[in-house]
């Protein structure tokens, strides 16, 4: 089967589901003939994802988020305007995505959460099946609550998650833990994709508190607490790309810029975790059994931190309050059932996935009785 992906490089969520399930697919005999990844000007690719992914990568210029002023939460009116100024651009990355689908002779397009992916198969129907994996198809499940507070933004959101898997043949709805299949929807529910080195990490418990922020003007949260607790380590990791590789502010305050090999291994050896509430590394934290700090950037965090918490995994604060996430770390004890959930996921996912493989063989089949 020859697979075709488009992936949200917002963050770095979609970003590491796409290398693990590339290395999932490659591993069970299946091709992965292109990876098309939708970027901002604001934004740069992250180097450990180039350098992991084995198939051509390719750019398109995709809707985003811009931030506030303070570069923290989401400015979603700013956005708006934003992106309805920038459609001919987007317009364009359409066609191209249609025309890499038909030139690549792609059996199965996988999107992790692009909207444009989304719009291409509402305007242009291609004929290869595409499915939509990401958490945030789990908020279209019918037993899934959304957080009470900001009902519009869920609103919004969840028909943003809609636009994203417009024709799509399924929505493979990542989620914290077990839940029925929601067929009226067409959602299948599946584990957390981590990738093979989460699995070969060795969690200690050390003595700082490990992080991550989306948006670099959090940084301003972290150095106010540090100055009133310089006893206290702290290695955050931000997407902040002017800024040297490790910005070492003191002895005790350190800044990376996103590297994956370096973030899971400050990760297991940390004694906490905080995070603007990626999906992804909230997994990673849970899986390695660390307490959680979730501090949502916007809408679509604020839904994964509240599950999270369903699940046990931690607490939700408006600031890198870390008084807060120590607190909860002493009596802290990690959910037990995570780890076998996260195990499944290879066996769960190929499952959904090789579904298509039968319709691909046929077609190729077809084409060569056709070519002869």
């Amino acid at each position: 089967m020859r697979v075709l992906f488009v992936v949200q490089g917002e963050g770095r969520g979609h970003l590491t589901q796409a290398i693990s399930m590339e290395k999932l697919l490659r591993g069970n005999g299946h091709e992965v003939v292109e990876v098309l990844v939708g970027k901002s000007e604001s934004r740069r690719l992250p180097g450990f994802f180039i350098r992991s992914i084995q198939a051509p990568i390719k750019h398109i210029i995709s809707p985003n988020f811009l931030p506030t002023r303070a570069n923290r939460r989401a400015n979603l009116s700013r956005s708006v305007l934003y992106n309805v100024w920038k459609s001919p651009e987007y317009i364009e990355s359409m066609c191209y995505i249609r025309r890499r689908i038909r030139e690549t002779g792609a059996d199965l397009v996988i999107n992790f959460y692009e909207l444009l992916t989304g719009l291409t198969y509402f305007f242009f129907r291609p004929s290869v099946p595409m499915v939509c994996i990401g958490h945030q198809y789990l908020f279209l499940h019918k037993e899934f609550r959304m957080p009470d507070k900001n009902r519009c933004s869920s609103f919004l959101m969840n028909m943003f998650t809609r636009f994203t898997s417009l024709g799509a043949s399924r929505r493979l709805a990542l989620s914290f833990r077990e839940m029925k299949d929601d067929d009226r929807h067409k959602l299948s529910i599946i584990p957390p994709l981590l990738r093979q080195e989460v699995f070969e990490q060795e969690p200690l418990e050390g003595d700082y508190i490990h992080g991550y922020m989306v948006n670099s003007g959090f940084s301003e949260y972290v150095c106010r607490w540090h100055g009133e607790h310089p006893e206290v380590p702290l290695r955050f990791f931000w997407d902040h790309w002017e800024e040297e590789p490790v910005k070492k502010v003191d002895d005790t305050l350190w800044f990376y810029q996103l590297d994956d090999r370096e973030f899971l291994r400050q990760m297991s050896g940390c004694k906490a975790y905080a995070s603007t509430a990626g999906f992804e590394s909230i997994c990673e934290a849970m899986y390695l059994g660390k307490p959680i700090l979730m501090v949502p950037a916007h809408i679509e965090q604020e839904c994964n931190a509240y599950d999270a918490m369903l699940s046990g995994a931690g607490i939700v604060d408006e600031g890198f309050n870390l008084d807060k996430l120590l607190a909860f770390a002493k009596d802290f004890q990690p959910n037990q059932a995570f780890p076998l959930w996260v195990r499944s996921s290879r066996h769960v996912i190929l499952s959904e996935l090789e579904k298509y493989t039968y319709k691909a063989s046929y077609k190729n089949l077809y084409q060569g009785v056709i070519g002869n």
